[in-house]
C-alpha cells in the first residue's frame, strides 16, 4: 500500500530528508507527520466504538483515471520526463546566475518526487520506466527554454489537480497534492520569468489558472500536450 512506502520513507532518514526538501521543508515536515499519524498504529482510522475503517478501497481501474498504481506510474513519468529536462537545461549552458541556481532547485525537488513515487509504485507494483525524452526544439534559446520549462511545470501542476478526484488510497491522495502544491510554485515562478499572467495565454493556455480555481487536465489532455517532449 502507498502508507507502506511513506513509513518507509519515515523509517529512512536520508529519503525522508530528500522527500521533505522537495515537498517545502518544515512545512511539509508536519503535514509528513499528520499523513502519517492520519494512517493510525496499524494503517487504520478509528471509528465511534472501536470500529475501524480504511475507507473506500479501489479494486478495480477507474474508467476515468486509472487505478492508484497506474495514476502513480502517470505522475512518475511526468517527473521523469521534468527532472530530465532540468538536468538537460543545466548542461546546455544557457542558464547562467540566479536562473541555474533556480533551475537546480527545481530539478533538485523533481528528482525528491522521482524517488517518492518510486517508492510508492513498488509498493503498489512496479513503477514505469523512465521515457525517452527529445528536448531539441526548447534548448536552443534561453526563451524558448523557459517557455518550454513553465509548460511542462504549468502541465505538471495540472495533471495532479485533474488526478486528485480518482485517487483511491488517502495518504496517497494527500501526498500528491503535497506534491500539486509544489509544481503550481514552480509553474508560478517560471511564469512570472517569461511574462504570462493568471489569465493565460498559448501555449499555456487550460493550465495556468484563469480565475479563482486552477484548470485540471485529464491523463489524455497531459499526454497530448508533453508529446513535443518525447522522443519518437
Amino acid at each position: 500500500m502507498a502508507e507502506s512506502a511513506l513509513r518507509e520513507l519515515d523509517g529512512d532518514p536520508s529519503s525522508r530528508k530528500r522527500f521533505l526538501r522537495g515537498l517545502g521543508g518544515a512545512g511539509a515536515a508536519g503535514a509528513f507527520g499528520l499523513l502519517l499519524a492520519a494512517c493510525g498504529e496499524d494503517g487504520e482510522e478509528a471509528q465511534p466504538g472501536g470500529a475501524r475503517s480504511r475507507g473506500p478501497q479501489r479494486t478495480d481501474t477507474d474508467e476515468e483515471g486509472g487505478s492508484d498504481l497506474e495514476i502513480v506510474n502517470f505522475a512518475l513519468t511526468l517527473e521523469y520526463l521534468e527532472a530530465d529536462f532540468y538536468d538537460q537545461a543545466l548542461d546546455s549552458g544557457l542558464l547562467m546566475g540566479e536562473l541555474r541556481e533556480l533551475a537546480a532547485a527545481f530539478g533538485e525537488t523533481e528528482q525528491a518526487h522521482v524517488e517518492a513515487l518510486e517508492a510508492v509504485a513498488s509498493q503498489l507494483g512496479e513503477p514505469v520506466d523512465p521515457p525517452r525524452t527529445d528536448f531539441s526544439e526548447a534548448l536552443v534559446g534561453l526563451d524558448p527554454l523557459l517557455m518550454a520549462l513553465a509548460q511542462v511545470e504549468n502541465v505538471g501542476a495540472a495533471a495532479y489537480l485533474g488526478a486528485a478526484p480518482s485517487i483511491q488510497d488517502r495518504e496517497l491522495l494527500a501526498a500528491a497534492l503535497s506534491i500539486h502544491s509544489v509544481e503550481a510554485r514552480h509553474a508560478a515562478a517560471l511564469n512570472e520569468l517569461i511574462g504570462i499572467s493568471f489569465v493565460g495565454d498559448a501555449p499555456l493556455t487550460g493550465s495556468v489558472p484563469d480565475g479563482a480555481f486552477a484548470s485540471p487536465m485529464t491523463m489524455q489532455e497531459v499526454l497530448d500536450r508533453i508529446q513535443p517532449f518525447l522522443a519518437s
